[in-house]
Parts: C-alpha cells; structure tokens; sequence
C-alpha cells in the first residue's frame, strides 16, 4: 500500500468518527466539514489506485512484462476477486449468446 492510499484511508477513517460524532450532537458544520474531508480522502485513495494502474499500464507497454500470459497471471495473483468477477461477467456474456431465442 502506498503512502497516499495510506493517507486516503486513514483521512477516511478519521473523517468517519468526526461526522458520525458531529450527527449525534447536532453541529451540521462539524458534519459537512466531517463529509468533505471523507470525501477528499476517498479521492486521494482513487487518485493512488489510478496512478498505479497506469504505471502497470506503462510497465507492459515498455515491455517489462514479458507476455499477456504474465500479465494475466499477475492480475489474477494480486487482485483475485477482481478476476473471478470478470471470469463471471465474460461467462454470463458467452451463455447468453448461446441461448436460443
């Protein structure tokens, strides 16, 4: 994890209790205040995951990563949900091909 995903998460998590804090006493300033910075820090977690996405995107594009097999692999290794929910939509996409009207 990255020191701005890190930043982003715990700007997330501290911003959280301040606006849950500031709801149960009633300061609505304190609680916008609390929701913008959660927000801030759920862009600054995104902006972290894009960054790194497209510096694997540049890795592959100069070549680092020897093959789409190698590619492929890693992905699946480092994000396993992620994979099994495209194997899923890709599946679900092939079946209703086949299905006749």
């Amino acid at each position: 994890m990255s020191e701005d995903q890190m930043t982003g998460r715990g700007r997330n998590a501290a911003d959280k209790t301040e606006e849950a804090s500031a709801r149960k006493t009633g300061e609505a300033r304190t609680e916008a205040e609390g929701a913008t910075n959660q927000l801030k820090g759920t862009a600054q977690d995104v902006y972290d995951q894009a960054r790194k996405g497209v510096s694997d995107l540049a890795d592959v594009v100069r070549g680092s990563t020897s093959s789409f097999e190698g590619l492929v692999r890693n992905t699946i290794e480092q994000q396993p949900y992620k994979a099994v929910a495209i194997a899923l939509g890709i599946g679900c996409f092939l079946g209703r091909l086949h299905r006749p009207l």
